[in-house]
């Protein structure tokens, strides 16, 4: 196959649909990858992230609509003939092989002569930071390390767009965190497009440059991690990225005066004994404590509003930090800003 015309858009989508029956897995979905971008498709089970992975990679043809690599489509095109790669959640690593082995495959595979495979292989063993691990097979290998190995595998042919699908979703919890910390850092290094799906959003947040929040096969917001976080189009993605006080529009009306409903974050809320003064261009509301759950670095409580509903705070565990004890009535206060109001 011919070298496509590079272009700045590594993956475009438009109007992709992939249907299975009645069911609409991606439902007209529009958007663009960008060239050496980290982009993460988050959302839960079920609403079309993967689906979208598998568009890219080949092993899905869309039912309407055009998938592109770099400007050309891929209508017909199979995953061995497409400039990407992928690394899977189970690693699916060659059991009888060497790890130096499992990494230079697909430069057999190419038929890469035996010199150059392995000098590419030590190379890209050297950056996920196995060197020397060559000799060992996989299964004398922790997860993280073999997580990195299919990491190398996937690098080692110089894909110009690496698709990851819950990579590190096998690992415990500080292992998956040291593990984001360092894939960024490799996809500085390599300069590649990563697309990665994920239904943590922690980890999209923290590593991707941007995010597209999927949910019912149809993209609810794309945006960097900032504003998805800070400003939330929609209910689903309030709810869904972090923790969020979502209010239905009477329990809103009732604290603002307007009917629609709204969200705030719980750290964005302050507390204070009740009947206490609110600061101006702020909104307050008067509820009793009715749980308290310490979290370490955190404390969360669970206040009960005089107006109706409930809302969730949550403050750092300083000294002298005002912490009131279960069934303490209190005054919550919050900057305006940091209400969202959504249709309806």
């Amino acid at each position: 196959m011919p070298d496509a015309p590079k272009t700045s858009i590594a993956v475009s989508f438009r109007e992709v649909s992939r249907h299975y029956g009645a069911v609409k897995a991606v439902d007209a979905v529009s958007f663009d990858i960008l060239d050496g971008e980290f982009f993460a498709m988050l959302g839960p089970s079920g609403s079309g992230k993967t689906t979208c992975l598998r568009l890219i990679a080949g092993f899905e043809q869309p039912t309407s609509g055009v998938v592109a690599i770099h400007g050309e489509d891929m209508a017909g095109v199979p995953p061995y003939d497409r400039d990407v790669n992928t690394v899977f959640q189970d690693y699916a690593l060659f059991p009888h092989m060497s790890v130096a082995e499992n990494v230079a495959y697909g430069l057999m595979i190419k038929k890469v002569p035996a010199a150059e495979r392995k000098r590419r292989a030590g190379e890209m063993l050297e950056m996920v930071k196995l060197g020397g691990f060559g000799d060992r097979k996989p299964s004398q290998l922790s997860g993280g390390q073999r997580q990195r190995v299919a990491l190398a595998r996937a690098l080692v042919n110089h894909p110009s767009v690496l698709l990851l699908d819950e990579p590190l979703g096998a690992l415990d919890l500080k292992l998956r965190e040291q593990m984001q910390v360092e894939l960024k850092a490799i996809q500085r290094q390599v300069g590649i497009t990563f697309v990665y799906v994920t239904h943590d959003q922690g980890e999209a947040l923290s590593m991707s440059d941007r995010v597209a929040v999927f949910n019912h096969g149809k993209i609810e917001q794309l945006a960097p991690p900032t504003e998805l976080y800070e400003h939330p189009r929609t209910e689903f993605v309030a709810g869904f990225v972090g923790v969020s006080n979502l209010l239905p529009a009477p329990v809103a009306q009732a604290l603002t005066g307007v009917a629609k409903a709204c969200s705030i974050r719980p750290e964005k809320i302050y507390m204070a004994a009740a009947g206490s003064a609110t600061p101006d261009n702020a909104l307050h509301a008067e509820g009793v404590v009715e749980s308290v759950l310490y979290l370490g670095a955190n404390t969360r409580f669970d206040v009960r509003l005089n107006a109706g509903g409930h809302l969730a705070v949550v403050q750092q565990n300083r000294e002298g930090q005002y912490a009131p004890a279960q069934g303490e009535a209190v005054t919550l206060h919050w900057d305006k800003r940091h209400l969202l109001s959504f249709a309806g």
